[in-house]
C-alpha cells in the first residue's frame, strides 16, 4: 500500500512539473472500471492452506485482462495490459508468485521468510530452482520505508498507470483540439 500511495505522489508531481493539471483527469474517459475495483479488491482475497486465495487471483486476472483490454485505445493502458500479463504467466506457471529470498532480505522483510518456508501462502512462495521464469517473480527490492519486493509486471502496471494518469493531466481541458490537416482546417469555412 505504501508503494501504491509514494507512487501516486510521484506520478501527480510528475505530471504537473510537465504542465498538467489535476483537473484534466475529469476529461478521461475509463469504460467499466468497476471490474478493475472488483479485480483488486480480489487481490486482498488471503489465507495460507487455501486453494480460495489463488482461484480469487485468477479470478482478479482475469477481470483485469478484460478491463484493460477495455481501455486499451487510452494511452498507456497497453503498458498496464503487460505488466498484468507478465505477472498472470509467472503466476500461472508456478501456481503463485515466486518471491526470492534476497528481494525479501533486501527489502527489510527477511523476518516473512519464515513463513513461506514453513507454510506457503497459495499467491506467494518462496521462489525454488522448480520455478520457472523466476525473473518475472516478485526479485525486485523496495527497502524502507516501503518495505517491497515486486515484479517486472509490476513496474509495467505502474509505470502504465503513471502513463495515463500525466497524458490526461497534460491534456488541455475543454479546449478544441488542433487539426493537423490543414486542408481539413479550410474546408469548413
Amino acid at each position: 500500500m505504501r508503494l501504491m500511495v509514494i507512487c501516486m505522489a510521484i506520478i501527480l508531481a510528475v505530471g504537473y512539473l510537465l504542465g498538467g493539471r489535476l483537473r484534466n483527469l475529469s476529461d478521461l474517459t475509463i469504460e467499466w472500471s468497476w471490474l478493475a475495483l472488483i479485480g483488486l479488491a480480489l487481490q486482498f482475497v488471503t489465507g495460507p492452506g487455501s486453494t480460495v486465495p489463488l482461484v480469487c487471483l485468477y479470478l482478479s486476472f482475469g477481470l483485469l485482462i478484460v478491463f484493460t483490454i477495455k481501455n486499451i485505445r487510452v494511452f498507456g493502458f497497453a503498458v498496464i495490459l503487460a505488466g498484468v500479463l507478465a505477472n498472470l504467466l509467472v503466476i500461472g506457471i508456478n501456481g503463485g508468485m515466486p518471491v526470492s529470498k534476497h528481494a525479501l532480505r533486501s527489502s527489510d522483510q527477511g523476518q516473512f521468510l519464515g513463513e513461506l518456508e514453513n507454510n506457503p501462502y497459495p499467491k506467494h512462495h518462496l521462489a525454488t530452482d522448480d520455478d520457472l521464469l523466476r525473473y518475472l517473480g516478485d526479485v525486485i527490492a523496495v527497502p524502507s520505508p516501503i518495505e517491497q519486493a515486486i515484479s517486472v509486471g509490476d513496474i509495467l502496471t505502474y509505470g502504465g498507470v503513471g502513463i495515463v494518469i500525466v497524458a490526461a493531466m497534460r491534456k488541455p481541458s475543454g479546449q478544441p483540439q488542433p487539426v493537423s490537416n490543414p486542408e481539413v482546417a479550410h474546408a469548413g469555412g
